[in-house]
């Protein structure tokens, strides 16, 4: 079954929030922001902004009719600055005008006086000086202590990964309106509908139920849109209310890199103990996480680098403990991965350091520990339906490492300026909300008398094709063909209570809910036919829209027996819920069984690196991955090619970077650099490893959104393999993305010269 938006988008027709034609009186909303990342707001003057053309109200957080305050895991942050401003670009003021224009011209008349307060920027400042989110948390299994001195190697480091900029196609927006008895409706582009519509009603002081949210799809999410929506949902809200006319609020590019967090930038210490033979007998790793100035979604991304700490590897004595650091910047957010990533770079980078030390492949370690079925994560779930090993000899069979690594020697032994490098990524992820009430969802489907079908669920269409697979399900269950269809926008008051489209589960959620409640509706119309028509149930069923017995077509089709149906009064609507069974998580002691089933998978990644530039490209990424019975093979694919790809990006060119006054440095696309045609591998095949999919998974195809991105990882490694090539021995700091410019710097480290004194500028400029 193709993919349902395609042909829309290509011409133009798929709306989103900035396409809703704007309503008569519709006021248009801009944010007046902090200029500074920490201080005491004294005072506010809009004064003067109010007698500017067009600008109708300016609201503060003195017009909050609820309560002023929208985070989700800690209440710590406020919609609208009160009394003090903790990041550069965090909200203060929101102005309503007729036309944006009118609204984004007002700002430059708003006058702030702050005092300045000290500003942190380093998640281990804030972690020395008590700076915390929320209080640390460790992963255990065994005792690493007590095995160090049987270690016959112990090595140690520090690792760091840098943040990301979502930059999805479509900016940040909502647009509410205000209806009858004091309510809203609001189009969000948001991941969690319920979570817009939740904090909405808080900050006004009204009931859930009088705030509608509305999503058709999204121009990309990638986590950015999961909890950080809601600030742009319920300000347009709140004006809606206030001023009781429709509200237009739409980010353009550089306000939303400015004023929104990103992938959470890490920084950590680990050290690794391996016997004579190379296994992993110990390990232990502290993650300082750079969370921004308010809690957000970190602490559930902080939780999950902890469930992802050991990558793909059994580690018999882990200790892993994690902060989640208060600094002044945008509360950064999830982002896809959710923090697994940037566990899992330590762990490489751990492994790739005993590597380089002792002389070895790191293949070499990183098979010789590969998970085996029943081994323990750290949280104690044991590795059920295990393909770690299945996926890395299956890559070794079809893309033969040893000849691969020979290709690459005999390249390197013939060529001066360019070298290339070669690494091994294997991938294990989890899939589920690690919190589990989360791990919920419910579907509403209609059968009209026509024979047509509509469904409603919680997923958000967000490009990846979650849409499609629903109707697909629905199409496979009834019998029927996937033309008569229609998958409904995602509608907080079709479907309520819903969790957010995220944790790679949507599909899994949705898709199970939609499978239960299209059974009931078939069930009910077979029990139709078999009195109505007067056929044996045993052997009845509906294919291609034909009701056959016995697989003998009867004297009716799908559309004669949902008429008659009607007519007698049968149900024709059903509401599907699904819980994942079986999970549970104690957060008290970080034990549990929180994951569904486990993706796992391999990639090659081959590069070749301009020793004279510090440029590089990427010849092939060659991946085996676990898709189990995959249910829309073109869908998966495109999935693990743009996850891939982006993890590329996060590993090698997207560089953000924040000044130590927490002002954003690569603020625009001139300097924050994403993977372009250029930068994807010339060859990237994709190999379907052959597995039995997982019982938990919709019609056992597992879930595809996030475990590709962590193949990008291989990336940083093959790059690094390759500047050893040409200065044999050398050992770089673990420091990613590798830019071209560290690139350079690890190529030629002794040619390193001191930055050159700048005149001073004055603090206006």
């Amino acid at each position: 079954m193709n993919h349902l938006d395609p042909v829309r988008h290509v011409r133009g027709e798929s709306q989103y929030v900035d396409d809703i034609p704007t309503q008569r009186g519709t006021l248009h909303a801009a944010v007046f922001e902090s200029p500074l990342a920490h201080g005491k707001l004294l005072s506010l003057d809009f004064s003067a902004a109010l007698e500017q053309p067009g600008v109708v109200r300016i609201l503060t957080a003195r017009d909050i009719p609820g309560e002023n305050q929208i985070g989700g895991i800690v209440p710590d942050e406020p919609l609208l600055a009160e009394g003090h401003v903790h990041f550069r670009g965090q909200p203060v003021a929101l102005v309503l005008a007729d036309t944006e224009h009118q609204a984004q011209a007002a700002l430059a008349f708003i006058k702030v006086e702050i005092e300045p307060l000290p500003v942190i920027v380093d998640p281990r400042v804030a972690a020395a000086q008590g700076e915390l989110i929320v209080p640390p948390r460790t992963f255990s299994l065994g005792d690493p202590s007590a095995v160090w001195s049987q270690c016959a190697h112990v090595f140690e480091g520090v690792a760091e990964s840098g943040g990301q900029e979502h930059l999805y196609i479509e900016t940040q927006g909502a647009y509410a309106y205000p209806t009858e008895m004091g309510g809203l409706r609001i189009i969000s582009s948001t991941q969690g509908p319920t979570a817009v519509q939740r904090h909405t009603a808080h900050v006004l002081g009204i009931g859930m139920h009088q705030v509608e949210v509305d999503v058709t799809r999204l121009g990309g999410g990638f986590g950015g849109k999961e909890d950080q929506a809601t600030v742009w949902g319920a300000l347009a809200g709140l004006g809606a209310f206030v001023a009781r006319r429709p509200v237009k609020l739409v980010l353009d590019r550089m306000a939303d890199m400015r004023m929104t967090g990103k992938r959470h930038p890490y920084s950590s210490d680990f050290r690794i103990g391996l016997d004579a033979d190379l296994r992993i007998l110990a390990y232990e790793v502290t993650f300082y996480q750079n969370a921004g100035a308010a809690a957000d979604l970190s602490p559930a991304v902080l939780e999950r680098t902890l469930f992802h700490a050991t990558n793909t590897y059994f580690i018999p004595n882990v200790t892993a403990t994690a902060y989640s650091c208060r600094t002044n910047l945008p509360p950064n957010t999830a982002f896809r991965g959710f923090g697994g990533p940037q566990g899992m770079f330590v762990m490489e980078s751990a492994i790739v350091k005993a590597a380089e030390t002792l002389g070895v492949e790191p293949s070499l370690i990183q098979r010789r520990n590969l998970l085996r079925e029943n081994d323990l994560f750290s949280y104690r779930q044991p590795a059920e339906m295990c393909n770690a090993e299945l996926s890395w000899d299956t890559a070794d069979q079809i893309y033969d490492l040893e000849k691969s690594r020979a290709e690459v020697a005999a390249f390197n032994a013939q060529n001066e300026q360019f070298k290339k490098g070669l690494s091994v990524m294997p991938i294990c992820f989890g899939i589920s909300f690690t919190k589990t009430p989360m791990n919920q969802a419910r579907a509403l489907v209609h059968i009209y008398t026509d024979g047509s079908v509509g469904i409603s669920t919680g997923a958000v269409e967000m490009g990846q094709g979650v849409n499609t697979k629903i109707a697909q399900v629905a199409a496979q269950t009834l019998g029927i063909s996937p033309s008569r269809i229609k998958v409904e926008s995602t509608n907080t008051t079709r479907v309520a209570n819903t969790s957010p489209s995220a944790a790679s589960a949507t599909a899994d959620l949705n898709g199970k809910a939609t499978q239960l409640a299209c059974q009931v509706l078939l069930e009910r119309l077979l029990q139709h036919a078999c009195l109505e028509y007067t056929l044996n149930y045993e052997g009845l069923e509906i294919k291609n829209e034909q009701v056959l017995a016995a697989g003998v077509p009867a004297d009716t089709t799908w559309e004669k027996l949902v008429s008659s149906a009607y007519w007698k009064r049968v149900n024709l609507t059903e509401n599907g819920h699904y819980a994942t069974p079986d999970l549970h998580f104690d957060p008290v002691v970080n034990q549990g069984y929180p994951f569904a089933y486990h993706v796992y998978g391999t990639a090659y990644t081959t590069v070749t690196v301009d020793c004279l530039r510090g440029t590089y490209t990427f010849d092939a990424m060659r991946i085996v991955h676990d898709f189990g019975e995959s249910m829309n093979p073109h869908i998966d694919l495109g999935q693990i090619e743009g996850g891939a790809v982006q993890g590329i990006g996060w590993m090698t060119l997207e560089e953000l970077i924040y000044n130590d006054e927490g002002r954003l440095l690569s603020n625009s696309l001139n300097s924050y650099k994403i993977p372009d045609l250029y930068a994807v591998p010339e060859q990237m095949p994709v190999h379907f490893l052959d597995t039995p999919g997982h019982p938990r998974a919709i019609l056992r195809s597992k879930a595809v959104g996030e475990p590709p991105l962590m193949y990008g990882i291989g990336a940083y490694f093959a790059v690094r393999d390759a500047i050893r090539a040409f200065r044999p021995g050398h050992q770089a700091d673990f420091s990613a993305p590798i830019t071209p410019e560290k690139v350079l710097l690890n190529l030629y480290p002794a040619k390193v010269v001191a930055p050159v004194k700048q005149p001073a500028v004055s603090a206006e400029v």
